[in-house]
């Protein structure tokens, strides 16, 4: 079972093509909670440019580039995120894209000022009194170092435990030579 953790209800969804993001369990999972469902264009790779962006920075640069398909790796994986979901919306400040200007060539991009997701969710007009105090009662309970320790902790387990795994046996050699009868 899926353990959402928002302090406030989520509204929409929007995926990318994939049939890792697509299935019916999440089609399933949005209709029962009147969750509106969207997905980026077919072949249109800057459809979703902002989730696409934070790949390096979040995923690739805490879990690298191996690959992790067994129950340990999955158990540790979710230990990360866990811990990472409290670092980036705690922790980590962000710069919303406000304007965009164009003068010929030259394009000039106009950002906010940087905050945290719990800033903004704090700050913004809909949120309601009890999800803000137990936002910043989680807040202050953070200790950043240690968090980002544990973090780097668990992804060296995680490239341990993946690069333990036994490799498949190389191939034979196919033989190129012709054998010449005669």
């Amino acid at each position: 079972m899926v353990m959402v953790v928002f302090p406030f209800p989520i509204i929409g969804i929007d995926s990318d093509n994939g049939s890792e993001f697509i299935n019916d369990h999440l089609f399933r999972y949005c209709e029962e909670h009147k969750i509106t469902f969207t997905r980026s264009r077919p072949y249109n790779k800057n459809d979703s440019p902002h989730v696409v962006q934070k790949n390096w920075a979040r995923v690739r640069e805490v879990i690298g580039y191996l690959r992790y398909d067994t129950p340990a790796e999955l158990a540790t994986l979710n230990e990360i995120w866990d811990l990472d979901r409290v670092f980036t919306n705690y922790l980590l400040p962000q710069q919303e894209l406000v304007s965009k200007l164009r003068y010929g060539a030259k394009v000039i991009n106009r950002y906010d000022v940087p905050a945290t997701p719990h800033q903004r969710a704090i700050k913004h007009p809909t949120m309601r009194k009890r999800p803000a105090i137990t936002m910043n009662a989680a807040f202050k309970r953070i200790k950043p170092a240690h968090l980002q320790c544990e973090i780097l902790r668990l992804a060296g387990e995680l490239e341990k435990l993946s690069l333990a795994k036994k490799i498949p046996p190389a191939k034979p050699p196919v033989n190129t030579r012709w054998n010449h009868k005669g």
